[in-house]
């Protein structure tokens, strides 16, 4: 047996830490989605100051015979960050918890909630597909989705309507967090504009909100006839259904948000090919607007680097797409035949990549 000096023992327990701590990374989505579940972010929210932990069983949907679990529930939210103690007492009833920034975008009737998108990604259809992983390395199916339900992602949601709802909320969640930063910081983008198009535009979270800052402009929210049927436009914003891959309603502008990483680098360049035909009748002055993440060379914290590379699995497993660096961008944009772009960092880790013809 190998000797285990003090230095290579510690070493060992290190890595065996480390390895733990990937074994177990799941229970910090499944606390995560079982607060949601139980309402705690909006119990806390209404409560309105400090919530002793005896107020929030009480207030809770639970069986008696489980209320002196919550506070192992609460403690592991607290150390991921969701929560905070208010103050220390020697009984654990008596601690007040504070909802932190991460735990309010997880309230539901917040502006900026997260909280669908956190429940279409953990829906268990989407997890376990991870358990595919390994086979589909070994087979030629297009992703492990496929490799677990033997149809693309794409078609499960058009024949599934309870998960094509849930995936449509999670993505309008997030297009009313970026909608606002759009608005608010990316007026010179729209200006001039008579008109766009917001390909994959789901429910037209994201144009309602361009629509009404912008009122003069025509908005069209394109999206396969599942996602669009009977939804109702207003004055300025319609919807109509197609498919990206034949062919884009004209407009000055078509906006891409979160949409090329699903796809991978052929599918891409058709699509883009479909844009610059959308936007031909403007000549120079049209333009194609992507919203999407762009992995940077340069060090970023650990964090965000980890997000950007979640993500990038993440298409990987559900889809054919994956999350491109500038280059990888350059590459794509000149190959759909545009012949200039201009990137902007501004959603965190997205950005704004303006591309024209």
């Amino acid at each position: 047996m190998e000797s285990l000096d003090g230095d290579h023992a510690a070493k060992l327990l290190q890595a065996q830490s480390h390895i733990w701590n990937h074994i177990f990374n799941f229970i910090n989505s499944m606390s995560l989605k079982c607060i949601i579940d139980l309402g705690i972010p909006d119990i806390m929210h209404n409560y309105g100051q400090p919530m002793p932990l005896s107020n929030l069983i009480a207030s809770l949907p639970i069986h008696a015979s489980k209320t002196h679990f919550i506070h192992r529930l609460m403690r592991i939210l607290t150390h991921s960050g969701f929560f905070s103690q208010h103050n220390v007492t020697e009984n654990e009833l008596e601690v007040e918890y504070v909802l932190t920034a991460a735990s309010t975008l997880l309230v539901k009737n917040h502006p900026m909630s997260v909280t669908p998108f956190v429940l279409s990604m953990l829906d268990p259809i989407l997890t376990q597909t991870w358990n595919q992983l390994p086979s589909w390395f070994q087979n030629d199916d297009p992703t492990p989705f496929e490799t677990a339900y033997g149809t693309s992602f794409w078609d499960r949601l058009g024949r599934e309507p309870r998960l094509n709802t849930q995936f449509n909320d999670g993505m309008a969640s997030d297009a009313r967090l970026v909608s606002g930063l759009v608005i608010e910081k990316c007026k010179w983008v729209f200006a001039g504009l008579e008109s766009l198009v917001d390909v994959g535009g789901g429910t037209g979270t994201m144009a309602k909100a361009i629509a009404k800052s912008f009122p003069q402009m025509e908005c069209i929210v394109f999206d396969l006839p599942h996602v669009v049927a009977d939804l109702q436009g207003s004055e300025n914003l319609k919807y109509v259904g197609g498919n990206m891959f034949e062919a884009i309603t004209p407009a000055d502008a078509v906006l891409l948000k979160w949409i090329l990483h699903d796809w991978n680098d052929e599918e891409c360049v058709d699509i883009l090919k479909k844009c610059k035909e959308a936007i031909a009748r403007k000549g120079k002055k049209g333009k194609v607007i992507i919203i999407d993440m762009v992995i940077e060379n340069e060090k970023r914290d650990y964090e965000s680097v980890e997000t950007q590379l979640f993500f990038d699995m993440l298409m990987m497993v559900l889809v054919r797409g994956k999350e491109r660096s500038k280059k990888d961008w350059v590459k794509l944009i000149t190959s759909a035949g545009f012949s200039d772009c201009k990137i902007t960092p501004m959603f965190g880790l997205r950005s704004l990549i303006e591309i024209y013809p």
